[in-house]
């Protein structure tokens, strides 16, 4: 190839907690060739990151493509006054290799998974949800959280802060009534749909765990984590089954449902297992510190 350009681009839509920066690489044709883009994390406690999503066409690789949007993405970052650039790619391929030579380091590994819901034992895990945990119960709601449960809601989302992130320096999330509400908001705006179960607190009222599944397409489960007081005993499973169920009661045109876990997270990934999940592929997460 005797000439590429780097076309900046703007996302004309910031979303609640970050903004993003796009490139283009383009021939000299016109003909589109890669693509970057820069998520900045504009909320407290992540101002410092800075994620990088990078494509190349296959038949357009190594001619320097990747090498120049990758080299675009991080002066951006640099100019924002970021600390830290975080991007991921499946273990073994182009994009694996490729941020390792590019002095990325690699900061987690992940596991993905993939629930098939014709091979699901029914009965199964409508015995998983109907176990008795004695002193909580579990509720459901799709969309936003409802404004009886919004506080206690948004407090247990600090039950992700220990979530084992290894290496990464990816800050602290945090998360507030307006934060969870606008998250439900930008699911819905994509024409998803977000399913929501939680764990109650019988004394109380108030919510310690919780696990979110997004659909249609395939599920995708995005978060389930309980309270540090509240672990151990067998919540997270308990809630993970209320959510197959719900997936096969309501979405019966659903094929699967997938999620991801770090390695290092043993307890997940046993809950995941018990369940019946199944590893598809695995992903790294690399690091750039400027």
């Amino acid at each position: 190839m005797s000439f590429f350009a780097i076309i900046p681009l703007a996302d004309p839509q910031p979303a609640a907690s970050s903004r993003r920066l796009a490139w283009l690489a383009s021939g000299e044709d016109g003909v589109p060739l890669g693509s970057a883009f820069l998520r900045l994390f504009t909320r407290e406690g992540q101002e410092h990151l800075a994620e990088l999503e990078l494509a190349v066409h296959g038949a357009e690789r190594r001619q320097g493509v990747g090498t120049r949007l990758l080299e675009a993405a991080v002066d951006a970052a640099k100019a924002e006054r970021r600390r830290s650039v975080i991007a991921q790619a499946v273990q073994g391929a182009p994009g694996d290799l490729f941020l390792a030579a590019r002095g990325f380091r690699q900061v987690l590994a992940l596991t993905y998974a993939r629930l098939t819901l014709a091979d699901v034992d029914r009965a199964a895990i409508d015995a998983l949800v109907e176990l008795p945990h004695p002193g909580y119960r579990l509720t459901e709601w799709e969309g936003t959280v409802p404004d009886a449960l919004a506080r206690s809601f948004a407090q247990s989302r600090r039950a992700m802060n220990d979530m084992p992130m290894e290496g990464t320096d990816f800050g602290t999330v945090v998360w507030d009534v307006d934060r969870v509400v606008a998250a439900a908001e930008a699911v819905a705006r994509r024409g998803e749909l977000l399913h929501t179960v939680a764990v109650v607190d019988a004394a109380d009222g108030s919510v310690v765990g919780f696990s979110e599944l997004v659909v249609p397409g395939d599920g995708q489960h995005y978060g389930t984590a309980v309270l540090p007081g509240h672990r151990g005993r067998g919540l997270a499973r308990w809630m993970k089954a209320a959510a197959v169920r719900h997936a096969l009661e309501r979405h019966p045109g659903l094929a699967g449902l997938c999620t991801d876990t770090a390695e290092s997270n043993a307890p997940m990934r046993a809950v995941n297992d018990a369940l019946g999940y199944l590893p598809t592929h695995r992903a790294v997460e690399y690091q750039l510190d400027l």
